[in-house]
């Protein structure tokens, strides 16, 4: 896939972990103009003639070859500086440059219609050792990914192999030398770059932030964030046996253990057939209403969403942008990173939360932190993966004391969980700078509907009611929430049993040699023994039990490989998993033994 750059690829890894070069240089990521393809020619020259050997020296200065016609440059510059390039060829093209090498029917693998060639990743010289080279391969796998692509091609140099298969990249049996260079036939399938790219979420983060991105927006779609539900592997994701549900455990998300209330299983029962062909008032205004008067809260200070996903990217990508800074809980929920990060690519501070101190928040710390002038600090109340919770009274002191400037965004999907007396929707409603969003997925069983709303000062929802589409909440999920919130002695009822079945399961956690943190929402944060398996072991192990859970690492810096997240269940599954989780370690420890 390139000589310079290839041969470079193990500093660049080194560095990319660790911030080599100049990261106090802003790169700019861009499709190659035509004095730049000119540009490439003589770099091309300069390294592939003049320093690989690959072809000969000649008085023009310059190479170039008939793939130029049809293949795509992305550069990227240093100021006005071309730093580095990199030539991806498309499936539409008459060939690829690996047919140079071997005939299409000796390669063990298939070429098709979504098939890419990525060739020629160059670095120059002024800017080799840097994470350039890992920037031009993120900027091909989005393109490629952008147009389609299901796999991709390339020639990789043989002594950084190693590099190429932890990447996600499968060597051929085949291999070439050219000039200097050993090159093996490589190939991969796109998921499996987009997988390996995930899975340094730190490295994509500060890639973006130095990266000015003058490609097409789409072509720069930052990684889904990182959630569960990989339950629906097992289940099936085109729900062609949803009773398979019954096999397995989904811990991995805080779904509500128990089912809506009653009156919401009579209402969609009852009426399925009409509500699903039946278009939903345009503006949930009795949505709205309803949550008004549970609440006490005026209807102008509520505004709908299609859960509270669909809220934070729409607030949140309206409010801030690029120059914005942002104060948030680490550990917390990841959408927030995810978005602020990596979608808006603004500045982000975390507050530490400490495991010695049970990740409580220290709210004199937070008052001295919010002096600052953040333009947005967002709070989880009760924290996600913690579970610890601020009381309202000495939060609400907290925020009356910040800057007037700085929003405040309070997510507060577990509250109930704390009791009905602890949401600040009040106080966020009569607020110049207070948002409070409530889903109502985990609290009231309706994850699956997809209901949630942002509760604030009627001037702050105004912006964001112009760009809230028409019928943001389904028929079916908007009867369903109204139902639910008619019924507050059911989920009470339902929120103490929770309660009850979250310390047994605790007590459970504890007995098979689990650290567990205190919590007062429907799930427990533990750190697994010291001398025993890693998260992400365990994970795999209990997936292949039918038990899903979260390895809690990417949720903040302070957790490390040894931290899990599980969902607390009924009495019955919440035995089949601390079951499951002792066999695992139980496994683990034999292994070492042996």
């Amino acid at each position: 896939m390139g000589g310079i750059a290839a041969a470079n690829a193990a500093r660049c890894e080194a560095n990319a972990s660790h911030g080599g070069g100049d990261r106090r240089r802003r790169v700019t990521l861009a499709i190659a103009s035509a004095a730049e393809r000119e540009r490439i020619a003589e770099l091309r020259h300069s390294i592939y003639a003049g320093e690989l050997g690959q072809h000969p020296v000649n008085g023009s200065g310059r190479l170039a070859d008939a793939l130029d016609a049809s293949n795509h440059y992305l550069v990227a510059k240093v100021g006005v500086d071309l730093a580095g390039f990199v030539s991806i060829t498309p499936p539409a093209a008459a060939s690829f440059s690996i047919d140079k090498y071997f005939p299409r029917a000796a390669i063990p693998f298939a070429i098709d219609e979504a098939t890419f060639e990525v060739r020629l990743l160059s670095v120059a010289a002024p800017h080799r050792g840097t994470d350039l080279a890992a920037l031009l391969m993120y900027a091909a796998l989005r393109w490629v990914e952008a147009h389609g692509g299901r796999t991709v091609v390339g020639m990789g140099r043989r002594e950084v192999l190693d590099l190429y298969l932890r990447t996600g990249w499968r060597a051929a049996p085949l291999s070439v030398q050219s000039g200097l260079v050993n090159y093996r036939l490589m190939h991969a399938e796109v998921g499996a770059l987009r997988e390996a790219s995930d899975a340094r979420p730190e490295l994509l983060a500060r890639l973006e932030a130095r990266t000015d991105w003058e490609l097409p927006l789409s072509f720069r779609k930052p990684a889904a964030c990182f959630h569960g539900g990989a339950f629906f592997e097992a289940i099936g994701e085109r729900f062609d046996d949803l009773r398979r549900r019954d096999d397995i455990i989904n811990a991995d998300v805080l779904d509500a253990w128990f089912p809506p209330a009653p009156g919401v299983i009579s209402a969609l029962a009852d009426e399925l057939p009409w509500l699903l062909r039946t278009s939903p008032p345009t503006d949930c205004k009795g949505l709205l209403e309803a949550i008004a008067e549970a609440r006490g809260v005026p209807a102008g200070a509520l505004l709908a969403g299609a859960g509270s996903s669909d809220l934070i990217f729409r607030a949140l990508r309206s409010w801030l942008g690029p120059r914005s800074r942002a104060l948030i809980l680490d550990p917390t929920y990841g959408e927030y990173a995810h978005v602020l990060e990596r979608v808006i690519g603004c500045a982000v501070d975390r507050f530490p939360l400490a495991p010695e101190e049970h990740f409580a928040v220290d709210v004199a710390r937070l008052e001295r932190a919010l002096a600052a002038g953040y333009d947005l600090c967002v709070l989880v109340n009760p924290n996600s993966p913690t579970g610890r919770h601020v009381p309202r009274e000495r939060l609400e002191a907290v925020l009356r004391a910040a800057p007037a400037r700085t929003r405040i965004w309070v997510d507060e999907t577990y509250v109930e969980y704390a009791g009905v007396d602890q949401s600040l929707e009040r106080f966020a409603a009569r607020s110049d700078n207070v948002v409070v969003c409530k889903s109502m997925s985990k609290v009231y069983a309706l994850s699956g509907a997809r209901v949630a709303y942002l509760c604030a000062g009627a001037h702050l929802l105004e912006g964001l009611r112009a760009i809230t589409p028409p019928w943001v909440v389904g028929l079916p999920s908007q009867v369903a929430a109204v139902r639910a919130l008619e019924d507050p002695a059911y989920y009470a009822a339902q929120h103490r049993a929770t309660a009850r079945l979250r310390a047994g399961l605790e007590v459970r956690l504890r007995g098979i040699g689990l650290e567990v943190f205190p919590g007062i929402a429907n799930f427990l944060l533990c750190r697994l023994p010291g001398d025993g398996p890693t998260a992400d072991w365990m994970v795999q192990g209990a997936r292949e039990r039918g038990l899903f859970f979260r390895d809690a690492a990417r949720m903040g810096a302070s957790l490390g490989p040894r931290f899990i997240r599980v969902a607390v269940k009924d009495e019955a599954t919440n035995g089949r998993m601390a079951a499951i989780l002792a066999e695992l370690l139980a496994s683990s420890k034999a292994a070492r033994r042996a």
